[in-house]
């Protein structure tokens, strides 16, 4: 979760800091219209699944630009994309662990 929607200041802080150093260590992908058009691929499949897609809209875009560039998604969630087949999913720990 973001910056803005924390609980106390410390990890308000916190999830800045964090958030800033990956702005610092990343280009940004934009969502284009390649991605626009994987979106739509992504929003059938998760609805085909039995999900919701604008439950998952944010992770729906994120899949959408990785389906737009050939590229494996990194999550510590890999469930939230199971229904997506296009998808190269890569599990990560999650931070805190």
């Amino acid at each position: 979760m973001g910056p803005l929607v924390a609980g106390t200041d410390a990890e308000r802080a916190a999830r800045q800091a964090h958030l800033q150093q990956a702005e610092a260590d990343f280009d940004p992908l934009p969502f284009d219209a390649a991605a626009a058009r994987a979106f739509g691929q992504v929003a059938a499949a998760l609805r085909h699944a039995g999900r919701k897609p604008a439950a998952r809209s944010y992770d729906a875009m994120i899949a959408a630009v990785a389906i737009a560039n050939a590229l494996p998604l990194f999550t510590s969630n890999p469930d939230d994309f199971v229904a997506i087949t296009q998808l190269r999913v890569m599990e990560v720990p999650h931070p805190a662990e």
